[in-house]
């Protein structure tokens, strides 16, 4: 495989200097990288051996991938060359432009004979691959999705077992970021289901610390929503939120009968709502008791100085009139 008209130029990579060369190459000579964080994540969700041919495929039914076809028409080419590894010519960075040209390729196989590329060494380190698409993708141009991002993480910290803070140095995100997206795609993966439209449902029911309880009491719950989930019992993310965090907050009883399958979503919902979980005011007061009963209270305001001891002590005899008076007036209505 002969490369004409290339010229040589240097990639930097975490510090490192990386020879690479730029030029046009026959598009149909590369090969889809399966690896790819993105191809991986969300065109092949983990299969094993996916020939190339089905790769193109799916890619070409990719809403973006037909974007680009329109937007490197229009353009006349690429504006950022693709990346290869030399040796095998697998292309690392630049999938969905590849499956875009080879769209293109088959109206006019002459204008879209030859693409862009930028050939780095074959015997590259996988490790500054990823380096290079963490730097594109998630510091860069953040044009990846939350599943492919935390695709990507995954496969560095759980396969690649780069420790969380040369990662956290590495992209400049939080490392509570990182280990919430990590968790996120096991627990997808956990669950077998990688479908990339459900990402936010999962998102929205491991973030929660009201689920986490009851997570915690009933272990079988995780199966019992990725059901519902699947079938559309839950049928919107935000359902998460909106009912089944209230579904947590609410009665014991309340809680068990959906956790064991007893009860459906919505009844145990409309229960929960009926219980008063949900009700803003009832929400507050309840954390206000709990602010109040915990057992470092007491501890924590003797623990201060006379002027600030006193000003709490003024406050607690403001709150203590206040609740009687309402009690009173409540009381009264009943």
């Amino acid at each position: 495989m002969e490369k004409e008209d290339f010229t040589k130029d240097y990639l930097t990579i975490s510090g490192k200097e990386i020879p690479v060369e730029i030029g046009f190459y026959d598009q149909d000579k590369l090969k889809f990288w399966q690896e790819n964080p993105r191809v991986y994540s969300v065109i092949c969700a983990g299969e094993k051996n996916i020939s190339q041919e089905e790769i193109e495929e799916r890619l070409s039914e990719r809403e973006h991938v037909k974007l680009l076809v329109q937007s490197i028409k229009a353009n006349g080419g690429l504006t950022d060359p693709i990346i290869v590894r030399g040796g095998d010519f697998v292309v690392l960075e630049g999938n969905s432009r590849l499956a875009a040209y080879r769209m293109l390729f088959n109206s006019d196989p002459i204008k879209w004979g030859k693409i862009k590329c930028k050939i780095l060494p074959k015997d590259i380190d996988d490790s500054l691959v990823f380096m290079l698409l963490g730097e594109y993708h998630i510091i860069g141009r953040k044009d990846w999705q939350p599943y492919e991002q935390a695709g990507y993480l995954y496969r560095r910290y759980k396969l690649q077992k780069v420790p969380l803070d040369v990662i956290q140095k590495e992209l400049g995100i939080r490392k509570s970021e990182i280990e919430h997206l990590v968790e996120v795609y096991s627990f997808m993966i956990e669950q077998n289901d990688t479908d990339v439209n459900r990402w936010s449902y999962y998102e929205e029911y491991l973030k929660s610390a009201y689920i986490k309880k009851i997570r915690e009491e009933y272990p079988k719950l995780d199966g019992l929503v990725v059901k519902k989930i699947k079938d559309g019992e839950i049928g919107k993310a935000i359902e998460i939120r909106e009912k089944l965090i209230p579904i947590a907050k609410s009665s014991p009883k309340t809680v068990k009968n959906f956790a064991t399958g007893k009860v459906n979503f919505e009844l145990s919902y409309e229960r929960a709502i009926s219980g008063g979980a949900g009700n803003v005011i009832l929400e507050r007061l309840h954390r206000f008791r709990e602010f109040l009963a915990s057992s470092e209270i007491e501890e924590e305001i003797s623990g201060n100085d006379g002027q600030v001891f006193d000003k709490c002590n003024f406050e607690l005899l403001k709150i203590y009139k206040r609740i009687h008076d309402i009690l009173h007036k409540i009381g009264s209505k009943k």
